[in-house]
């Protein structure tokens, strides 16, 4: 059962030129990195010092965070694509982050409430994003914010997120 509404959270659109956003966006996604769901790997330092003002550098993006007072407890990264189907943008969720200590609390959810209002101020068609299938808890999450399995013909089955690296990380 969700605890009650939390008063001292602030959910919010990052402003990478701010330093209390940039270090809480870099402390997140570190924190991230180093589950089992990121990979169980810290950021690179390279990656570390150069993370908001890459972001910052590219009109596509934008991020969320959530706070729960003072502490940085939620991020959601997200990157401006386009739908040639649709002739529209659409918005990729590419990481959400929930403190381990903030999870069952509808934090999630309400980041991604506001990545749906900021995608549709830019007139994007649909959001996207993709999940590790042993993540049971955020593919639940994603359940109840409205994602499902992306088909074009049932007959085809659902699409699969593939990757090539171009350079190691």
């Amino acid at each position: 059962m969700p605890e009650a509404a939390n008063p001292s959270l602030r959910i919010c659109r990052a402003d990478y030129g701010d330093s209390a956003h940039a270090h809480a966006l870099v402390s997140l996604l570190d924190a991230y990195a180093q589950d089992t769901a990121g990979g169980g790997q810290p950021l690179a330092d390279e990656v570390k010092a150069h993370l908001a003002q890459e972001l910052a550098a590219r009109p596509q993006a934008f991020s969320v965070l959530a706070f729960d007072g003072q502490q940085a407890i939620g991020l959601v990264n997200c990157f401006e694509g386009f739908s040639t189907f649709a002739c529209r943008p659409l918005v990729n969720v590419h990481d959400v982050v929930v403190l381990a200590s903030h999870r069952g609390r509808r934090v999630g959810e309400q980041m991604l409430a506001l990545v749906e209002q900021i995608a549709r101020e830019r007139g994007a068609c649909k959001l996207t994003l993709e999940v590790l299938q042993g993540n049971r808890s955020a593919a639940r999450l994603y359940e109840r914010a409205g994602f499902a399995a992306y088909q074009l013909d049932p007959a085809m089955g659902s699409a699969q997120f593939l990757q090539k690296w171009l350079m190691p990380l």
